[in-house]
């Protein structure tokens, strides 16, 4: 990745690639992206803007707000690729953070997807959850129980970091529709990022409810 801004962006309300100067592509240089973050951020710095009249001054603080953002977002995979799928006006399923805890504050139940590959699966885990839930409720542990999950965990982590090697694939595809052109070929990268996307969602979310039990 070459990045060639030599000036902070003029419009605080770009994008985070354009805050950078890129096109809306997935496969970033990491380093690239960092270094030109800090060349940035030197730009942007309170001290540089000692003597500028007020408004410039906070000019300069949103436009440095909305850089840190955009590093934040853009320099991790996961975040990178829900932000880009964003703009192009996907919403992702209910397995969200947002939507979970939007949910708890509501007493709404949260609508959930299963995955058909992992219906066997989530039908054996949640009853094992009951099971450790129950024997916790009645002062008991059940050790078999417990290492069935901890097995359960360890499974479904798996699933996660081959998650993460299956989307990169996808990265590639969706790269090669901006270079080219090719709406068809943005079209179906899209569709399967928001797939992958959304499965990983929800297994994250089963991880997190044997965390739950087991540390509880």
């Amino acid at each position: 990745m070459t990045t060639e801004v030599t000036n902070p962006p003029a419009n605080a309300a770009a994008d985070y690639f354009a805050v950078f100067g890129l096109p809306r592509k997935l496969d970033l240089d990491r380093g690239a992206l960092e270094k030109e973050f800090y060349k940035l951020s030197r730009k942007l710095h309170p001290d540089m803007f000692a003597r500028a009249p007020q408004a410039e001054q906070e000019r300069a603080l949103e436009q440095s707000s909305r850089l840190n953002d955009a590093y934040r977002t853009l320099r991790e995979p996961i975040e990178r690729t829900r932000y880009l799928l964003s703009l192009e006006g996907v919403k992702l399923e209910e397995q969200s953070a947002g939507a979970t805890e939007q949910a708890r504050t509501s007493g709404e139940q949260k609508k959930q997807v299963v995955p058909p590959e992992l219906l066997e699966e989530v039908f054996e885990l949640n009853m094992q959850l009951e099971e450790a839930r129950t024997a916790k409720r009645t002062g008991e542990r059940d050790e078999n129980v417990s290492g069935e999950l901890a097995q359960q965990r360890q499974s479904f982590e798996s699933k996660l970091a081959a998650l993460e090697t299956e989307l990169r694939s996808y990265w590639a595809e969706w790269d090669a529709g901006i270079a080219a052109g090719d709406e068809a070929k943005k079209t179906s990268a899209k569709a399967k990022m928001t797939d992958l996307l959304n499965r990983r969602s929800y297994i994250r979310n089963l991880v997190r409810d044997v965390n739950e039990v087991l540390e509880s």
